[in-house]
């Protein structure tokens, strides 16, 4: 995989951990593909509409994602995998977890196609 688009996927995917893109639809539109679907580490399902409709929450999120590998999946797909370390200030909690995520580049851009999240205990 070229090292450009490895660290343009690095930086979308930071980007979904950081409150400010986290929840601008607008950013959303652009970053999440229109068939997007997440398992989130609950495992609850999550649409793209139900993605860009979540309430805003506060947050913090190591940040690099810890152990982020970026590996081609064909000529225009790549699978993401890290931990992420999520603290809720609000909830009092710290949720860690493992993350897949699959993009795939659609009219030249970095779109997401697929997350999940796997708690870790």
């Amino acid at each position: 995989m070229d090292p450009d688009d490895a660290a343009r996927l690095t930086a979308l995917e930071e980007s979904l951990w950081r409150p400010a893109t986290r929840f601008d639809r607008g950013h959303l539109e652009r970053v999440l593909a229109d068939d997007f679907d997440e398992f989130g580490r609950s495992g609850r399902h999550w649409t793209r509409e139900a993605s860009m409709a979540a309430d805003a929450e506060a947050f913090e999120t190591v940040l690099p994602l810890p152990g982020i590998r970026v590996r081609p999946i064909g000529a225009d797909g790549a699978l993401l995998t890290y931990r992420s370390e999520t603290t809720y200030p609000d909830a009092g909690v710290t949720l860690v977890s493992r993350r897949s995520s699959v993009w795939e580049r659609v009219d030249g851009e970095w779109r997401l196609r697929f997350h999940q999240g796997t708690p870790v205990e």
